[in-house]
């Protein structure tokens, strides 16, 4: 692993070779040749900008060099799964919802999934112990291996990916145990979130009453795999990528407790209340360390850009009301009242579940075009190959994560609107 205090390595000026004529004319004022209509592929700015190759066949051509050679194809009669991680099922095809704008992404590499699932839930299961035997079918369904090697096509070897898939895992910790499905509520949940979080944001205290703090972070399931999770990744961060990190999941600890305040009190948002909690519950944190993830760094002062702000906002806002759509069934089949977009509008609005669904999908929709546009214009008015690169790394997990929501058939299903 590369020393985190060493420098990002460079980008070389062929970084940006790809940028055609849509990203020249709008840079210098001019009009950009027309683009050929196609429904549901990204603007040709946007393509052209943000989108590289990823996929199988194209690991020689992504701006960060693999430190490992390209998987090879699994032999013929194909190995057996090792015993105690079964080999991932072939991802389904899955159904988009119906309106929902969206790219379609390649298949992931079925050799790194293979890898990143098995190491994961060793992980998991046994150094963390973030989860016991009979929860062992959800975390498989999980498909988590899967997940992240779709929306990190570019991560340079398979540890890179393991960063950011322990966090996601640790994450998930936190959320079914403190907020949700194993356990969770809403009552004490802002002091087991606060002390959770020192796990990610060390707690410097005296030397009386640091080994007791010390000792707090292996006494439950989301302490231990958000220590360790953490761990991990400032091995590969920056301390400016790790502080950025920690100050990301600040936020979504933040949206957590305003989420939870509204189930004691049994309140229901406006829409805008509900938008305005969901861009802090939400998944930026995880779009946000694609550099890291990637094997560079998007510097300070380029990441803190008033513009650089607006896009990563407005792609953690568009990936979560995704989550709302296509979670949105599993939630009405568990107890209790579960605040979704779709059943915001259709409460605050006064219109049917169906009509409150279809408008989550415009909003959704909305957001998506709002953040394409955003980070055109800002790779048009930045061409700093590091800016662009993360542009498009942001614009790769956005569809990876759609990907994983919409063959997850394991987790989701669609409501019967249509």
């Amino acid at each position: 692993m590369p020393d985190p205090g060493s420098p990002s390595p460079p980008v070389s000026p062929a970084a940006t070779s790809h940028i055609g004529p849509y990203v020249l004319a709008k840079a210098h004022g001019t009009p950009a040749p027309e683009a050929p209509a196609a429904p549901a592929t990204p603007a040709p700015l946007l393509e052209r900008v943000l989108r590289g190759p990823s996929g199988l066949g194209t690991a020689g051509l992504s701006r960060a060099p693999r430190a490992e050679p390209p998987a090879a194809p699994r032999p013929e009669p194909p190995e057996p799964p090792r015993p105690e991680t079964p080999e991932p099922p072939p991802p389904a095809e899955g159904r988009p919802v119906p309106g929902l704008y969206h790219h379609p992404v390649p298949e992931p590499d079925p050799v790194r999934v293979e890898e990143v699932s098995h190491r994961i839930k060793r992980w998991a299961v046994d150094e963390v112990e973030a989860y016991p035997p009979e929860w062992e079918d959800q975390f498989d369904g999980f498909s988590v291996g899967r997940y992240m090697v779709a929306c990190h096509p570019d991560a340079p070897t398979v540890e890179h990916v393991m960063a950011a898939t322990r966090l996601m895992v640790a994450e998930n910790a936190v959320d079914d145990c403190y907020c949700e499905d194993h356990g969770g509520s809403p009552v004490g949940l802002g002091g087991r979130l606060l002390l959770a979080h020192t796990a990610l944001d060390p707690l410097h205290t005296t030397e009386e009453y640091a080994p007791a703090w010390l000792e707090s972070l292996g006494s439950d399931a989301p302490r231990r795999a958000y220590t360790s999770a953490m761990e991990y990744f400032v091995q590969l961060a920056s301390p400016s990528q790790a502080d950025r990190f920690r100050h990301d999941m600040a936020r979504l600890h933040m949206g957590y407790l305003a989420e939870a305040a509204w189930a004691e009190t049994e309140y229901v948002p406006q829409v805008w209340e509900y938008l305005a909690m969901r861009q802090f519950n939400n998944f930026r944190p995880c779009p946000t360390i694609t550099d890291t993830v990637g094997g560079y760094e998007l510097p300070a002062d380029l990441h803190a850009l008033p513009a650089m702000q607006r896009v990563i906002a407005l792609a953690g806002n568009a990936t979560t009301i995704v989550n709302d759509l296509y979670s949105y069934t599993k939630e009405l089949a568990s107890p209790g009242k579960h605040l979704n977009l779709p059943v915001v509008i259709a409460e605050r609005e006064g219109v049917s579940a169906k009509e409150g669904y279809l408008k989550a999908v415009e909003v959704h929709n909305e957001l998506m075009h709002e953040f394409e546009a955003a980070a055109a214009e800002l790779a048009a008015s930045c061409p700093d190959p590091r800016v662009v690169r993360f542009l498009r790394g942001v614009a790769v997990w956005v569809d990876g994560n759609h990907y994983w929501h919409m063959t997850n058939t394991y987790r989701y299903s669609l409501p019967d609107f249509w």
